[in-house]
């Protein structure tokens, strides 16, 4: 389904009532960067502004891609995870979650959570699972976790009583400190037993410019447009994983992260500016 399809479809009354194309949403220019074609001029525009504020923007998208097919991996094989949650998930590329660990276990159930209509009509549309396996997709919002929890269709394709594996992959520096990030990821994981894992991602300002920096605190403590990045600290995104215990190599760049089969030349921590991390549950 293209963005000229969707529109149709809005413009037609069906699904995509909520949809404003004139403003940037996340999902989709993440999309763009990707090299998709599920954007809108707005996401575009948006786009290209960060580009021009952080040139390789795109690598940083594209290492995070990967940095979730290792993660996934992992958790799927070493560790046997057998279900999955993705908040925050995107519009379908290559190697989704599902995907992944279906590759590793077909029996393996997914549930995605995004609030964005566009994503959720392409999700349905072109996400299927292997038949041993289930996926269910929700239409909800990181910062609502009691939404997400309770959810009959979250609750029918997963057993909270067993392990899973939260995925929060560049999410949460969507979320304002005012909304306090931390406390939303605690609640989640408040919700899943022992011998669950996290595997989170995060933009950071430690290699920017100190100019670029503070200008993107700046933007983040002013709130901004919808979808705007709040840049963190290693030590602000090490908060996310406290009382769990890390996977080896802890967290570091998502370039490195287990990255040793990756195709040469590795692009740079500089380039890349994203943390990541997986952490088991004890």
């Amino acid at each position: 389904m293209t963005s000229e399809n969707f529109e149709a479809a809005t413009e037609s009354g069906h699904a995509g009532h909520r949809i404003d194309t004139s403003v940037a949403h996340p999902a989709r220019r993440y999309n763009y960067w990707l090299g998709g074609k599920d954007n809108f001029q707005a996401d575009r525009d948006s786009g290209d502004a960060m580009a021009a504020r952080f040139p390789t923007i795109r690598i940083s998208a594209l290492e995070n891609r990967r940095f979730l097919r290792r993660a996934v991996h992992h958790l799927a094989g070493e560790a046997g995870i057998r279900q999955f949650l993705d908040i925050g998930t995107g519009i379908p590329s290559a190697d989704n979650t599902h995907e992944v660990a279906q590759s590793v276990a077909p029996s393996t159930r997914v549930v995605y959570v995004d609030n964005d209509p566009i994503v959720l009509a392409h999700a349905r549309a072109l996400l299927t699972s292997s038949a041993e396996g289930a996926t269910a997709y929700l239409d909800a919002d990181l910062r609502d976790p009691e939404r997400i929890l309770a959810h009959p269709d979250l609750r029918r394709t997963l057993d909270l009583s067993r392990p899973v594996g939260l995925m929060l992959l560049a999410v949460l520096h969507f979320v304002p400190d005012g909304e306090d990030p931390y406390a939303i990821v605690t609640r989640l994981l408040d919700a899943l037993p022992a011998g669950s894992y996290l595997a989170a991602s995060h933009a950071t300002h430690d290699y920017l410019p100190a100019s670029v920096a503070a200008e993107a605190k700046a933007a983040a403590r002013g709130g901004g447009p919808h979808g705007v990045i709040n840049l963190r600290s290693q030590a602000e995104f090490v908060r996310f994983f406290d009382g769990l215990d890390l996977v080896e190599p802890g967290v570091c760049s998502v370039a490195e992260w287990r990255a040793e089969g990756e195709p040469e030349p590795r692009p740079s921590v500089v380039d890349v500016s994203m943390y990541g991390g997986v952490a088991r549950k004890p």
